[in-house]
C-alpha cells in the first residue's frame, strides 16, 4: 500500500479546515497465523507529519513520522505475531491543524492457539448447482465462537454461537449455504475462539474443498475399443468435449452415495490398463476450466461390463434362425452354472442389452427373450451372457453366436396402387367417350340446316 492522489472529497475536507478520518488496513490481511509477520497502513492527508497506532485497551502505542515521498501512508510493522498483539487497532495522524480522529477499529486476528476444530459437509462437498449444502464445524470445546473463512473470498468469516452437543459432547455449528452456484465452489477452513478472547484462534480445520456441478453442459464419455470388455483386456475411457475445457474427472458410481470429491486432470483420457473384475461398474465423467471449482453436469452414465468370469451360456432359436417377416421368434439363453441374470446383445448396436433376473434360481437355468414382429432390423447377429445380480458389472464368457435370417420379404399392399389404376382408366375412358360424342353432335346439327 503506497501513497496515491489526493481525492476529491479528501480537498473538500482540508478545504474546510477539517481532518479527514483516516483509514486502517492490514497486509496480507487481518487474520494472521502465529508466529508470522503483518504490517499494517494507516492511511491519512498529504498534511500529515506524524502517524500513531493504538491498539484499543491497551496503554501502548506506536509512532512513526510520516514518509516524505507519501505523507498520506505510514506503516507499521510487526515481524512475528503472538497472542499479546491479538486485538483491535485504530491509528490517527497529525498535522499543523493538530490530530485527526482516529479511524475506525480494525480487529486483527492471531490463529494457532488452540486445537484445530473439524469442518464437513452435508450431505456432500460435491453439490449441485441450485442444491443446498450444510459446513459443520465441531469443536472440543464447550463455549465460544466457531467462525467459518472461505479461502481468497472476499467475505467477511461467518461466525456462530449456536452449539448442539452429540453423543460424543463436541459441539457443532452449521453454515448453510445455498441455492448454490458457481460462486459457492472453493475452499472452506473453520476455527473456534474462546469466549473470554474473541480475538485468539485455533488452528484452522483441515481443508473443505466445495465443488459445485451443472454449471456447465455436460460432456461425452465413452470407451475405447468397446465398453463390453474381455478380463485380462485393455480399457481407456475418454471424457468428449466442445467448451474448451482444461480439466477433466471421472467417478465411478459407488451405490447411490455421490462422488465425495472430483480429482481433475489435464488429459480426457484414462488407460485403466489390462482390466479386472474390479474394474466393472458405472462410470461418468465431468470437465472444467482450470483453477476453477465450478464443473460441468455430469456425462451420460457408461456401464463397463468385463466379460470372461463364468463359463459360457448357450443360445439357440425357436422355432429357428430362418424366420418369414411378421412372425415371432423366441431366443433362449440357457446356464449350466447358477446364475440369476441373463443378458442379450445384438452385435453391432449401440442399444442397451435386453435383461431378465430369474427369481427361481432351480434347473433348469433359462430366460426367453422373444422377438416380435420380426423385421430387417432383427436380421443380425446375437450373442447372451450371464452374470450374479449381486455383482451385475462382471459377466460370463458370451455365447456363441446365433444369427437370424429374415427369410422372406413383406407382404405388398396393392390397394392404393389398384385405386391409382382404376382412377386412369376411367379418365381415359371418360375422355375417348367426349371424343366420339363430339363428331355425332357436330354432323346431326348440319343436317337440320339442310332441311330448313
Amino acid at each position: 500500500m503506497g501513497g496515491g492522489s489526493t481525492t476529491p472529497s479528501l480537498m473538500a475536507l482540508l478545504c474546510l479546515g477539517v481532518l479527514p478520518k483516516p483509514s486502517i488496513q492490514a497486509d496480507p490481511g487481518p487474520i494472521v497465523p502465529k508466529g508470522s509477520p503483518v504490517t499494517l497502513w494507516c492511511q491519512g492527508s498529504p498534511q500529515a507529519e506524524v502517524y500513531r497506532l493504538y491498539k484499543v485497551g491497551d496503554s501502548g502505542l506506536w509512532e512513526d513520522e510520516a514518509p516524505q515521498d507519501s505523507r498520506n501512508t505510514a506503516r507499521f510493522h510487526f515481524e512475528s505475531l503472538s497472542s499479546r498483539h491479538a486485538g483491535q487497532y485504530q491509528c490517527a495522524y497529525r498535522s499543523m491543524k493538530g490530530w485527526s480522529r482516529q479511524s475506525d477499529p480494525l480487529a486483527l486476528v492471531v490463529t494457532g492457539l488452540y486445537t484445530a476444530p473439524s469442518l464437513s459437509a452435508h450431505p456432500n462437498p460435491v453439490v449441485a448447482s441450485g442444491g443446498n449444502v450444510s459446513l459443520s464445524c465441531s469443536s472440543q470445546f464447550w463455549s465460544g465462537t466457531l467462525h467459518l473463512l472461505k479461502e481468497g473470498g472476499a467475505e467477511p468469516p461467518r461466525r456462530s454461537t449456536w452449539r448442539k452437543f452429540g453423543n460424543s459432547g463436541r459441539r457443532e455449528a452449521l453454515f448453510p449455504l445455498g441455492p448454490v452456484n458457481a460462486s459457492h465452489g472453493g475452499t472452506y477452513r473453520c476455527y473456534d475462539s474462546p469466549s473470554s478472547d474473541p480475538y485468539l484462534w485455533s488452528q484452522p480445520s483441515d481443508p473443505l474443498h466445495l465443488q459445485v456441478t451443472g454449471v456447465y453442459r455436460e460432456p461425452s464419455l465413452s470407451a475405447q475399443p468397446g465398453s463390453l470388455v474381455l478380463l485380462g483386456d485393455r480399457l481407456t475411457l475418454q471424457c468428449r468435449s466442445d467448451a474448451g475445457f482444461g480439466r477433466f474427472a471421472l467417478t465411478k458410481d459407488e451405490g447411490s452415495t455421490p462422488p465425495l470429491h472430483l480429482d481433475g486432470q489435464h488429459s480426457p483420457d484414462y488407460p485403466l490398463g489390462r482390466v479386472s473384475h474390479t474394474r466393472g461398474g458405472r462410470y461418468r465423467c465431468y470437465a472444467a476450466h482450470n483453477i476453477s471449482d465450478a464443473w460441468s453436469a455430469p456425462s451420460a452414465p457408461l456401464d463397463v461390463l468385463i466379460v470372461g468370469m463364468y463359463r459360457k451360456p448357450s443360445l439357440s432359436a425357436h422355432p429357428g434362425t430362418s424366420v418369414s417377416w411378421g412372425e415371432n421368434v423366441t431366443l433362449q439363453c440357457r446356464s449350466e452354472i447358477v446364475l440369476d441374470t441373463f443378458h442379450l446383445f445384438k452385435e453391432g448396436s449401440l442399444a442397451p442389452a435386453q435383461s431378465l433376473s430369474l427369481q427361481d434360481t432351480t434347473a433348469p437355468l433359462q430366460a426367453n427373450f422373444t422377438l416380435s414382429p420380426m423385421t430387417s432390423a432383427h436380421n443380425e447377429t446375437y450373442r447372451c451372457y450371464t452374470s450374479q445380480s449381486t455383482s451385475p458389472y462382471v459377466l460370463s464368457n458370451p455365447s456363441d453366436p446365433l444369427q437370424l435370417l429374415i427369410s422372406a420379404s413383406p407382404p405388398q399392399d396393392y390397394t392404393v396402387g389398384n385405386l391409382v389404376r382404376m382412377a386412369v382408366a376411367a379418365l381415359i375412358l371418360l375422355g375417348l367417350g367426349i371424343l366420339l360424342f363430339q363428331p355425332r353432335h357436330g354432323h346431326g346439327g348440319t343436317q337440320d340446316a339442310a332441311r330448313s
